[in-house]
């Protein structure tokens, strides 16, 4: 698992991790039952504070993408079907926010729009 950090980003140190273990998990390049690099190497491999990178384990474990055990370290947690849909949901609605704003500024109608989607819908169903 390879993440980036950047200074220069507006989101703090331990959300890129967040978001960069979930998008890890989410793309399926991370598997249930799969282990985290300790917080310890993954602090040395980033060259940040322990602590920031106990923050953001913390906050995927509170999220349930992640469980701890003892002694052993961090894996990930297993997803249900429905946890996933939602993700999949939110995700979905963030790209139509996305379009929207888009289409807006290019002039065109929801009704447009509608006619796009369904013709890109069949073309995948073929």
């Amino acid at each position: 698992m390879e993440l980036v950090i950047s200074n220069a980003s507006n989101l703090p140190i331990y959300e890129q991790i967040v978001v960069g273990v979930k998008q890890h998990i989410l793309s399926g390049e991370l598997h249930e039952g799969d282990l985290l690099p300790s917080i310890r190497a993954l602090a040395k491999d980033l060259r940040i504070s322990v602590i920031t990178t106990k923050r953001a384990y913390e906050e995927l474990e509170r999220e349930g993408f992640i469980y701890t055990v003892a002694g052993k370290g961090c894996f990930v947690a297993a997803r249900s079907s429905e946890w996933a849909r939602e993700d999949l949901l939110r995700r979905i609605e963030g790209h139509l926010a996305e379009i929207s704003r888009l289409a807006a500024a290019a002039g065109v109608s929801g009704e447009e729009l509608c006619r796009m989607l369904r013709t890109l819908s069949e073309e995948e169903e073929k």
